[in-house]
């Protein structure tokens, strides 16, 4: 573990992205409050600002979902080629505003643009390379440097203010693309993620949407809130400093707890779960929002940043786990998400703002605020339980697979040994066992005869017959209870050799006897994807053949 966090801390990719969220933090998160000359925040410039910024930034979310479709090859070389330069422009067109006032209102807009597709191109770059990686390097890379970039960030505070506007274009947008440069030389583009044309799938990708739309619409949901405190904090000047550092303090906060936890236990869990959570504690903040002072507002605006913090880290791992699992492209993935996110957001901020200015003078606007506000959390609730639109469920898979952390603690054996330690708990073990109990008896049979020969795929040798015979179980057996029985000894193995979710219902598949087309047409995904899944579950298990995995089950039941 802590060979795995000196190279987590010292790695070029968690700098990178430190850095990153540092220029997002100043500029799409934090604005032009944090680091410009105060006489320049006039209410007309921030407005023009924000504005523009939310626009292209969930515009830019949008635009690249579809062209990662449509045209994957152009959208990525798009994005490589061009999101460290708007950056750079973007930064530089409001340093130019502060120098000509004739036209700062113009400047301001330009830089608000190019800020807000810049920074929605460079998270996708990030995302591509985190994506790319098994999900333990890259999910500790990731919380790693979202833990680095806060002391950055508030480092700039000591730094005067006539020198960090120029920071930010000449020394961290540069080092950023740097680190993109480097991190991306360890990518590996042979993955289906990377190698299938979404066009060709369009079931995988229809699947996928409407797997993951509630979860997409539950982070949204907590990005409206952020927006709401946003409007307010731009007509409140002492809130808005005060959302900027907590939003950074919430992203370290977030990061370390996740840390321990993710070293002393393995667990699992998804954004709708997360919501469910969060989802009293806004709710009750909102509803008492109208009758407590100016420290509980900026309080509660705190919370809110940091929870919207939290969410946005796991909404990045929910979205690379996806592309892992299911072959899907991580640009696709990750637009899907960050478009009804965005624009949510973009949504809360215009109302937070214009909420104070449309509703009669007094303190009466805040009641309006705390209904709309807890009114839309609400429905949000009610749809991602499925209690409203039932129709748009999807038949298929119907939930959205979990965000999974293996303990880093345990180290997957490589034996199959009675002894070896588990990384999941019972709990965990139990939710799991429902997925024999769908597949039929005669492939459940087909593992316990020895006689029996799975079928081969076009990439695999035929299975040679098992090495110690086992009986065929008469008719009075219960076929059910061997069934579960398999499912119980695949379990084993992902707890003993880290497997994931998805990892363990292809072995169990194979086991079972189902050729790649069977397994990608059950699971809906390509069979290139499944073809990887095999290959990373031979190597986690340190065999070659179909035939060895048999083996390996047989000898657990035995």
């Amino acid at each position: 573990m802590a060979t795995e966090s000196a190279s987590a801390i010292g790695h070029a990719s968690s700098w990178g992205y430190a850095c990153f969220l540092t220029v997002n933090a100043t500029s799409v998160w934090g604005g032009i409050f944090p680091f410009l000359p105060l006489e320049f925040q006039t209410v007309e410039v921030t407005l023009t600002f924000f504005l523009t910024q939310a626009v292209a930034f969930g515009g830019a979310f949008l635009a690249s979902m579809l062209g990662s479709y449509f045209f994957p090859y152009g959208a990525r070389r798009m994005l490589v080629s061009l999101s460290a330069v708007l950056l750079f422009l973007g930064s530089a067109c409001l340093i130019t505003a502060m120098y000509v006032a004739s036209a700062a209102i113009a400047f301001v807009g330009a830089g608000g643009v190019l800020l807000g597709i810049g920074c929605a191109g460079m998270f996708m770059l990030w995302q591509r390379y985190f994506a790319s990686l098994d999900a333990r390097t890259g999910n500790f890379r990731l919380i790693v440097g979202t833990a680095i970039a806060p002391f950055i960030y508030l480092a700039l505070y000591l730094v005067p203010i006539a020198l960090t506007a120029f920071l930010v274009p000449l020394i961290f947008v540069p080092l950023c693309g740097l680190c993109v440069a480097l991190s991306v030389r360890e990518m590996n583009f042979e993955q289906p993620m990377f190698e299938d044309v979404p066009r060709q799938h369009p079931r995988v990708y229809r699947q996928v949407v409407a797997d993951y739309w509630r979860s997409a619409l539950c982070v949204g949901s907590l990005a409206l809130v952020a927006g709401v405190i946003r409007g307010i904090a731009l007509l409140h000047e002492e809130i808005s400093s005060l959302v900027n550092s907590a939003s950074m303090l919430g992203s370290f906060i977030a990061a370390a707890v996740l840390l321990v936890l993710w070293h002393r236990m393995s667990f699992r869990f998804g954004l709708i779960s997360v919501f469910r959570v969060v989802y009293p504690l806004l709710t009750l903040g909102f509803l008492l929002m109208p009758f407590c002072g100016l420290v509980y507002l900026n309080a509660f605006a705190a919370v809110a940043y940091m929870v919207f913090s939290l969410v946005q880290m796991l909404m990045m791992m929910q979205c690379a786990q996806v592309s892992r699992d299911r072959g899907i492209n991580p640009v696709f993935i990750y637009g899907f998400f960050g478009a009804i996110v965005y624009i949510l957001q973009s949504v809360g901020f215009l109302f937070g703002w214009a909420s104070e200015l449309t509703v009669p003078a007094g303190s009466q606007w805040l009641y309006f605020v705390a209904l709309i506000s807890s009114c839309g959390l609400g429905i949000t609730l009610l749809v991602s339980t499925g209690t409203l639109f039932r129709p748009m469920v999807s038949k298929g898979t119907v939930t959205a697979d979990p965000i999974e952390f293996y303990s880093l603690a345990a180290v997957p054996a490589v034996s199959v040994g009675r002894g070896s330690g588990s990384v999941f708990g019972e709990d965990t073990r139990k939710a799991n066992c429902g997925l024999g109990a769908e597949l039929g008896r005669a492939s459940a049979e087909s593992l316990e005869d020895g006689d029996s020969r799975v079928r081969s795929t076009a990439d695999d040798k035929p299975a040679t017959p098992a090495k110690r015979r086992r009986r065929r179980p008469s008719a009075s057996e219960d076929a059910g209870a061997i069934r579960d029985r398999l499912s119980k000894q695949c379990l084993v193995l992902q707890e003993r050799h880290g497997l994931s979710m998805r990892e363990t219902e292809v072995m169990e598949l194979i086991a079972r006897g189902n050729s790649m087309a069977a397994i990608a047409e059950r699971l809906v995904i390509s069979e290139n994807t499944v073809r990887t899944h095999a290959k990373h579950i031979y190597t986690k298990l340190d065999i070659h053949r179909r035939q060895e995995l048999l083996d390996m089950l047989r000898e657990l039941g035995d």
